[in-house]
């Protein structure tokens, strides 16, 4: 799984790769670097060609859902586990689609709870839940992150008010704030924060590292931020400083 986000690393700042390059680089064979260019093919990151493949990644735009759920699988766990910590029996819930916050989903199946899910993943893993009540957006279906989004997605979140809201994140920084690559989703994310009375951001601590195109809120109107422990020091104090709680998933 390294070595694919180090090819995807590789096609953000440069229109194509060849086999022969990265097989050098990452000391493997030419035959597993065309498993892994066929492997992001297929998630819509690259277009294969004879030696190598041209990248399909915009500047800026974050990897297909079916990538990064492989990423930082540990920590994101451990991360929604301590986010499920947090929430107790009988709240009403507002969950934001990302790979993180199904973590968060996962953790909370079992538990008595009012749930709004943000992306369809997490609505097959709560839909079978026995104390859950699930209660479904209206909207349209983002492809590939199947997250609900639009005007209907919004007005159904604004005409509830949650105990929390779990919120995922493309980047997160003091300077920044929360941010996020999808315009439509920026606007979802804020009609949760919005909506609840409590915010809690579930990101592993590679986030600190990115900054998105579209700006949800600064890190003020968060409660809580979830991360792991590699989580840059300066950040986490200019959190505290900001008055946010860090919780650091061990």
């Amino acid at each position: 799984m390294e070595r694919l986000t180090a090819i995807m690393n590789a096609l953000r700042v440069q229109d194509s790769v060849s086999v022969t390059e990265l097989a050098e680089e990452h000391g493997v064979s030419e035959m597993t670097i065309r498993r892994d260019l066929d492997e992001l093919a297929q998630q819509g990151v690259v277009r294969r060609v004879r030696g190598g493949a041209l990248s399909l990644l915009l500047r800026g735009e974050e990897p297909p859902f079916g990538v990064r759920e492989r990423e930082a699988v540990e920590a994101k766990k451990r991360i929604g586990a301590q986010v499920a910590a947090l929430i107790a029996d009988g709240e009403a819930v507002v969950l934001d689609g990302g790979t993180t916050v199904l973590e968060v989903a996962r953790a909370l199946a079992g538990r008595r709870l009012t749930v709004l899910p943000l992306a369809l993943q997490a609505v097959g893993l709560l839909a079978a839940a026995p104390r859950v009540r699930l209660v479904l957006p209206g909207g349209e279906v983002r492809k590939g992150e199947l997250n609900f989004m639009g005007p209907l997605t919004e007005s159904s979140i604004a005409a509830l008010r949650f105990d929390t809201a779990v919120i995922g994140c493309c980047g997160l920084s003091a300077e920044h704030g929360l941010t996020a690559h999808d315009l439509p989703e920026v606007a979802v994310k804020r009609a949760a924060i919005a909506a609840a009375r409590r915010v809690i951001v579930a990101c592993d601590s590679g986030k600190f590292s990115r900054t998105a195109f579209g700006a949800v809120c600064p890190i003020s109107r968060l409660d809580v931020v979830v991360t792991d422990d590699d989580v840059p020091p300066e950040q986490r104090d200019a959190l505290a400083a900001a008055g946010v709680i860090v919780e650091v998933a061990g």
